[in-house]
């Protein structure tokens, strides 16, 4: 509680009825003033139990009065004194207009200037005395219901009352002096607000309170309604926003006369003609536009467009720049609450993780199945077991195909980015047709869906507009970016959530009845790999709040075994409606909010409500994908719906209530790559380096760093000249703020961006990949077919290679070396310790000593290591054999075989401390091991040529030569599904395919690490992704 300057608080101010016990001196004024006597505050307290209910109530609001005003005696009498001498001097008279102090008890108000600090007391000592009464529960002794003797029962029965009125009061009391405000009461789950300036930002049955405590604490109050504007942009604002009510209400009052049968009412025997509702133009070979946002949203995104659920993210999570959007969208990128650890337990323990990936694109593929077959054969799908019949299942839409695209670049060919490929299922199953009519089936109509991300779209539009004129007839290509969004789920409660918020529309569709049964799977992993389930399912509007799935074995665990085990959905599928665009469109025009709550409204409390024919059916295809990695990690739900349909469905999934208990944990961008981290996969675009996504994406991060960088002071930031990397070598290798395969390479050097926009003109990929309307280059390009090889920069010449294919190289005796500037993707585990940084570098264990780079310098530096046999500035002959031991195998062998040479060279061994010794002995013992041996030399010498120390710890061998250095880490940090230090990275693909064939898996698979701007590496190794 603020300080009461007028005087007139109940609790902190001086009152003048009270000044005859400062002059009687009743009370001990030798006590300290920053702490109430306590034998007094004893005696009021028995003063108020003895007396009857009517002195209580008196001595009850006087109580905590007593109390300061006798802790604070002396200053009082201090200031009657300076009172007393003023008046004597004539000086009493005070400015009117000055704000007036506390009445005193010889001369009434005193000016507050005068009276100064030390009348003030001391905020927390009455605090405590406040906090002390209010838990203070008043009674009454028994002796007054006696009478000689005898119990009284009417006087019984009113000390009885006058308890239970002081507990009720005091329970009053104690919830009003609480030290915790009403704005600190909000879950700090809920996003935040400015609850501590505005009650309405807290919930009602709070905000009388909220009031009541800015009033006492005198908080500045807002009131939005009534706030005037002061800029010209806020009066243009308020004008338009009048004008805008009243075209409302215009619009209102005529809409109300139409329904009372005003002037446009329908004459008798006049027909009508009904009309449907316009739909959304599709345009075929060419990219379509984004929806139209609402007037007063427009402005916000004319650069970029909003998720459906924008407006939900913008209030709990951190967006990205207005100005600098992701992918020409607006992207959450991290929940404002701090969520790391969090995350990591819902993707993986319990609960689950979300998120609106609607920003994903979709492609639609239509024409022959001849000419499909082709255009994905272009992309790179060329393994027999996808137009075998190992491949019949995907073929008839069962199954969806995930990997990495690619385009002819020349005589080679490069990788767009990963992609996800779903068939549309005919009337007639593929599956029940006979061999010999495989020329028919061609020539049948198909559709397939191509779900991408954005930042290869447009990459790969072009690449399929190109393509697809090349079939005869010709496929065509549809833009449906804005038509399906999706969804995705990861956990062990993403199930479970699903169930809940997905309930089937018609019980006679087979793929919704399956789905339907899958209560008690908690790994969408379990299911077959790459499952599709397709079917309709209602407004989820109708039945919100979700409620929660009942776990507890609707089937036995033996019947869902055997559903996932024969997975019945393979027979008589019929085509998915999310492929139609009539169905699409019926299913985005829902209802309206206030009829569904009408319908609530008129329902019984708690009831569903049921789907009529206003309610359409919503198309929906859940995906269930396993981890790249394997093992028991966990699976992905992929749900994708119309555009229209992802927020109803999205604040069904925000608050189910879990069986664990908890609601979903909403994720961002960044989530997503901690989960890809953590399962030892690479994230795409940031760990692909080499695709023309990646290449912008390190761009942008370069420019990122390099701007961080610029913003710490010069004694805070790593000078990378000076870095000392042992046996005279000096300087960081290349740049130390970027993954640096131009230099790994030899490749000539870029000038560095000057912004974060990651401008890429220079590739043959579009800047803005997400513009409705291409640059004329862009489609010049994609018509001539001609890539920009001129204008390529050199990151964009790297490769990226496939797992499949380095490992086929590598297994076959033909020793085909993989092709120049490639790269592979790696996961990197350490073996001890360490933990590495994005841009650390990666080195493979030095063959044979070989000369280090040296910079020449105009000043002669000392170099930080002693010169040894080897020689100054060349690196030790074992060093390999250095790193080798620090294998946790190779220790226990060299500690065992170091025991004999240690005692034979060591001459002055300290004694061993016999056990059960007497005091003396031991100290005469200690005396004589720290006299015995040679002193330590100060100061300490450094350590030997091929060794560092480690920040004291010892010696720690050098980090090998630049002839070493096979990649950088694109990701990395302590993982906490590991228990250690681990990262992702790209390595040089025709460097780790010497490696693995001179030295075998076993040694080839070493590496050591090394931060950028340290000089210290560990021992790791790689795998890869």
């Amino acid at each position: 509680m603020p300080w009461n300057r007028q005087g007139t608080g109940p609790e902190f101010g001086y009152y003048p009825k009270w000044g005859h016990l400062l002059s009687a001196g009743t009370g001990p004024t030798s006590r300290s003033t920053d702490k109430p006597d306590k034998s007094f505050r004893n005696s009021v307290t028995e003063q108020d139990s003895n007396s009857n209910s009517d002195k209580y109530k008196h001595h009850k609001a006087t109580s905590i009065r007593r109390i300061h005003i006798h802790a604070n005696a002396r200053q009082t009498i201090v200031a009657m004194d300076n009172t007393k001498k003023q008046a004597a001097s004539g000086n009493t008279a005070a400015d009117s207009k000055k704000r007036k102090g506390a009445p005193s008890a010889a001369t009434g108000f005193k000016n507050q200037d005068q009276q100064g600090k030390e009348s003030r007391p001391p905020a927390r000592p009455q605090k405590r005395v406040k906090f002390q009464d209010a838990r203070n529960i008043r009674s009454q002794p028994p002796d007054a219901a006696l009478d000689d003797g005898k119990l009284d029962l009417q006087k019984f029965l009113n000390a009885r009352e006058f308890e239970i009125n002081a507990l009720e009061t005091s329970m009053r009391k104690c919830k009003s002096a609480n030290a915790t405000r009403v704005f600190q009461q909000v879950p700090r789950e809920m996003r935040r607000r400015t609850a501590s300036h505005n009650a309405k930002r807290v919930p009602k049955r709070l905000r009388d309170r909220a009031k009541r405590e800015m009033l006492e604490d005198n908080t500045p109050t807002v009131e939005a309604r009534k706030r005037r504007p002061r800029t010209t942009r806020a009066r243009i604002r308020a004008e338009n926003a009048r004008r805008l009510e009243k075209l409302a209400a215009k619009k209102r009052k005529r809409a109300l006369e139409k329904e009372a049968g005003g002037e446009n009412k329908d004459e008798p025997g006049k027909t009508t003609i009904q009309t449907r509702a316009p739909r959304p133009k599709i345009r075929r070979d060419t990219l379509n536009e984004p929806p139209k946002p609402k007037s007063k949203f427009k402005k916000r995104q004319i650069n970029k467009t909003w998720l459906p659920t924008h407006l939900w993210h913008a209030k709990r999570a951190t967006m990205t720049e207005p100005t600098k959007p992701q992918w020409r969208f607006s992207i959450p990128l991290t929940p404002t609450q701090k969520c790391y650890r969090p995350t990591h337990r819902a993707s993986g323990q319990k609960g689950t993780m979300f998120w609106d990936t609607s920003y994903m694109s979709t492609v639609r593929l239509y024409g022959t199945a001849g000419g499909i077959e082709q255009v994905l054969k272009a992309l790179g799908l060329v393994q027999e077991s996808l137009w075998g019949n190992r491949g019949r299942k995907w073929r008839v839409g069962t199954r969806t195909w995930s990997g990495i695209v690619s385009r002819q670049q020349g005589s080679s060919r490069r990788d767009v980015g990963p992609a996800t490929i779903l068939w549309n299922p005919n009337s007639t199953n593929e599956a029940a047709a006979p061999e010999s009519d495989t020329t028919e089936q061609k020539k049948t109509q198909r559709q397939v869906l191509i779900r991408t991300h954005p930042s290869c779209f447009l990459e790969l539009f072009d690449e399929l507009i190109r393509v697809a004129k090349l079939q005869t007839p010709q496929v065509h290509v549809e833009d449906l970016r804005f038509e399906i969004g999706s969804i995705e789920l990861t956990g062990p409660g993403s199930t479970e959530t699903l169930l809940a918020v997905l309930q089937p529309y018609y019980t006679e569709e087979r793929h919704g009845q399956v789905f339907s049964s899958l209560v008690g799977v908690t790994n969408p992993a379990s299911l077959p790999k790459d499952a599709v389930l397709a079917f309709s399912v209602k407004d989820p509007r109708l039945s919100y709040p979700p409620k929660r799935v009942d776990t507890a074995s609707k089937v036995s665990d033996l019947a869902l075994l055997d559903t996932l085990t024969q997975w019945p959905v393979e027979e008589q599928v019929k085509p998915y409606g999310l492929f139609d665009r009539d169905v699409r469109f019926k299913a985005s025009s829902l209802p309206p909010q206030k009829s569904i709550n009408r319908r609530k409204g008129a329902n019984i409390p708690g009831q569903e409500i049921q789907a009529t024919a206003v309610d359409p059916p919503i198309p929906v295809i859940v995906l269930a994908s396993r981890p790249a990695a394997g093992g028991q990690a966990q699976g992905t739900w992929t749900l994708l719906a119309p555009w229209k349909c992802i927020l109803p469905i999205w604040y069904s999934i925000v608050h189910y209530p879990l069986s664990t208990g908890g609601n979903p944990r909403l994720g961002g961008l960044n989530e997503q790559r901690q989960i890809a981290f953590e399962q030892g996969t690479a994230w795409f675009p940031g760990d692909f380096l080499g695709t023309n996504a990646g290449v912008v994406w390190e761009t942008e991060q370069r420019a990122q760093r390099k701007k961080a960088w610029d913003r710490r002071p010069k004694g805070k930031r790593i000078e990378w000249a000076s870095l000392d990397l042992g046996a005279g070598r000096k300087g960081e290798i290349g740049d130390g703020l970027a993954c640096d395969f131009e230099h790994l390479f030899g490749l000539p050097r870029e000038p560095s961006p000057s912004s974060s926009s990651g401008d890429q003109s220079t590739l043959d990929v579009d800047p803005n990949a997400m513009d409705v309307d291409p640059r004329e280059e862009a489609e010049a390009a994609s018509k001539s077919g001609k890539p920009h090889k001129d204008i390529l920069p050199s990151l964009a010449t790297v490769g990226q290679m496939k797992k499949t294919e380095f490992n086929a190289r590598v297994s076959a005796d033909s020793g085909s070396r993989p092709p120049p500037r490639s790269i592979i993707s790696v996961n990197i585990t350490f073996v001890t310790r360490g933990v590495a940084n994005v841009c650390a570098r990666i080195y493979r264990l030095p063959s044979q000593p070989s000369p280090a780079t040296t910079v020449p310098s105009s000043e002669a530096e000392v170099p930080a290591t002693d010169p040894v046999a080897a020689g100054v500035g060349s690196l030790p002959a074992d060093l390999r054999d250095q790193w080798l031991q620090k294998l946790p195998s190779s220790q226990q062998k060299s500690r065992s075989s170091s025991r004999s040479s240690k005692s034979t060279t060591t001459a002055h061994a300290a004694p061993q401390m016999p056990r059960g010794v007497d005091q003396g002995t031991r100290k005469q013992l200690m005396a004589k091991s720290l006299l015995s041996g040679d002193p330590l030399p100060y100061p300490r010498p450094s350590s030997a040529a091929n060794q560092t120390d480690t920040m004291g710890g010892g010696a720690h061998p050098l980090c090998p030569g630049e002839e070493d250095l096979i990649g950088f880490v694109t990701a990395g940090a302590y993982s906490l599904s590991e228990g250690k230090g681990t990262a992702v990275g790209a390595i040089s693909a025709e460097k780790a395919f010497d490696t693995l064939k001179e030295f075998g898996t076993k040694e080839g698979r070493l590496c050591i690490v090394r931060n950028a701007g340290e000089s210290v590496g560990w021992l790791a190794r790689w795998e890869l992704v």
